[in-house]
């Protein structure tokens, strides 16, 4: 698979992770490892073809580990800005969608082509 032309499917874990009232926040490092292996065994339901999931998490689940199927990436501050930073990198002749439910973020990322689509996405 050529990275380039797979569709890059950037996941805000925190958002997504928050979106459900599971008791997420008593272990966040956890829960967002449980979302990296659903993503890395299930991928994003509906999308046909190659694809790039990188999961984008901060805070207390700094540290989380990639596998295969699933790059993890450590925001050093805002998972917001680092969101952004992933999308713009990749949006030039590459085909982004950022999982998000935070309206401030799907704005900044669709200001750079990206499309935006909502937790459920990827989360039941």
């Amino acid at each position: 698979m050529n990275s380039n032309t797979a569709l890059l499917v950037v996941v805000d874990g925190a958002n997504v992770v928050g979106s459900v009232p599971d008791g997420w926040w008593r272990d966040r490092r956890g829960a967002a490892e449980r979302l990296r292996d659903r993503l890395a065994s299930e991928g994003v339901p509906g999308v046909e073809g190659p694809v790039e999931i990188v999961l984008v998490v901060e805070g207390a689940a700094r540290g989380v580990e990639s596998v295969p199927g699933v790059r993890v990436s450590s925001a050093p501050g805002s998972g917001d800005d680092h969101i952004v930073e992933v999308a713009a990198s990749a949006a030039r002749g590459r085909s982004v969608l950022v999982v998000t439910a935070d309206r401030e973020l799907r704005r900044r990322v669709a200001e750079l082509g990206a499309e935006v689509a909502g937790p459920r996405t990827v989360r039941p």
